[in-house]
């Protein structure tokens, strides 16, 4: 199934009407090289093509001096570098090509953000547009697919996850397998190269863990104890794993009221295939006791999916008190707060009274099965 992907419109018109560089950002194995290629072809321009994975591109780019650099892209319109994050320096080689090569477009990039997000960053302050592309959104398949048909593989999306490559294989156990085989082969090949670390081992402990408090708080501390670790060990683990698109961390709201209380966050992941690889379980949604944990994950992810390609440039949180009241989810925008509460079933649900009492302007909504793809759509719910 050739899924249209949400970012290659504005990419496209990023190359053809500005001089800044364009990072896709984004998991490995989500179409990056693919789209990149493609929306490179469609502005008639030459690019030249580079790969970080290979070697005589990382020596080629490794602090080439200026006259190397004009020698690379002459008789170029534009350069594609793939994988750019496994490039020591490349942000600072980025900003000169950007600055001394004006006229050629570049389209770069990068399945980790640990350079490009960040070491990078600096170097290329106000020179780029970043683009992130996921495993396929709900969005995205909309507009290939009938509600029903949505409907119908919703089990699927829960269990399995939506990787492209999933979309093109014929049978269940395949789709099991390239699972597997993603998590072993690509999920800490950026965190293991570019942080030093040493072993694998420990982290895929700490993910295994990670997995199976999904929906719930963590506590950094307990998650240590577990895995032989310090909390701040853990800590920073986490944060590579968010830097290299594996899970993102959700954090509690507060406006300082003296009843909303954690400092925990929740850890949800990329992709509920990934999660569901990492503790070795695919089975159904209905033979599962984990079935809302999943549901959550899936909706928060495909949020962050919609949000993302939508351009919404508010906060996302969720909400608990003393008493044990909360909500799964809060959008902050503009100054309004809307809150969402996830239901696998169909029981009703309102929002707590301690949150409407202290935020009586707020907007309330119950995500179940029969509105889920108004949630996940690129029109506000």
């Amino acid at each position: 199934m050739d899924v249209p992907r949400s970012p290659a419109t504005q990419i496209l018109h990023r190359l053809e009407t500005d001089s800044r560089i364009v990072l896709l950002l984004g998991p490995r194995q989500t179409g990056k090289t693919t789209l990149a290629k493609a929306v490179a072809g469609r502005t008639g321009r030459r690019f030249l093509s580079l790969n970080g994975d290979d070697p005589e591109t990382v020596e080629l780019l490794s602090l080439p001096d200026d006259r190397r650099l004009s020698g690379l892209v002459a008789g170029y319109e534009g350069l594609f570098l793939d994988e750019a994050q496994r490039i020591p320096g490349i942000g600072l080689v980025l900003k000169r090509l950007h600055d001394q090569h004006s006229e050629v477009r570049l389209l770069v990039t990068g399945s980790s953000s640990l350079e490009l997000a960040g070491l990078t960053r600096e170097a290329l302050t106000g020179r780029t547009w970043t683009y992130t592309l996921f495993p396929i959104a709900t969005s995205e398949l909309a507009q290939l697919q009938s509600p029903h048909e949505l409907n119908l593989g919703l089990g699927d999306r829960l269990v399995l996850g939506c990787y492209p490559a999933l979309f093109s294989l014929p049978n269940r156990q395949d789709r099991v397998a390239h699972l597997r085989e993603l998590v072993n082969a690509y999920l800490y090949k950026d965190i293991l190269e570019l942080s030093g670390l040493r072993s694998a081992r420990k982290l895929r402990d700490l993910l295994r863990w990670l997995a199976y408090q999904v929906g719930s708080e963590v506590s950094y501390q307990e998650l240590g104890r577990t895995c032989g670790l310090s909390a701040d060990t853990v800590i920073s683990y986490v944060d590579l794993l968010e830097k290299s698109f594996v899970v993102y961390r959700l954090g509690a709201y507060s406006r300082n009221l003296r009843k909303e209380v954690s400092r925990k966050d929740k850890v949800y992941f990329v992709d509920n295939g990934v999660r569901n690889a990492l503790i070795d379980d695919f089975k159904e949604p209905e033979l599962r006791s984990d079935v809302g944990a999943l549901w959550e994950n899936f909706l928060v992810s495909e949020r962050r999916k919609r949000n993302a390609y939508t351009g919404f440039y508010g906060s996302s949180w969720f909400w608990r008190v003393h008493t044990g009241a909360e909500l799964d989810y809060l959008e902050d925008a503009d100054g309004r707060l809307e809150a969402f509460e996830f239901k696998w079933g169909d029981k009703p649900a309102m929002a707590p009274k301690g949150f409407v009492n202290a935020y009586p302007d707020s907007g309330f909504t119950l995500v179940n099965r029969s509105n889920w793809q108004e949630f996940c759509a690129l029109e506000r719910l």
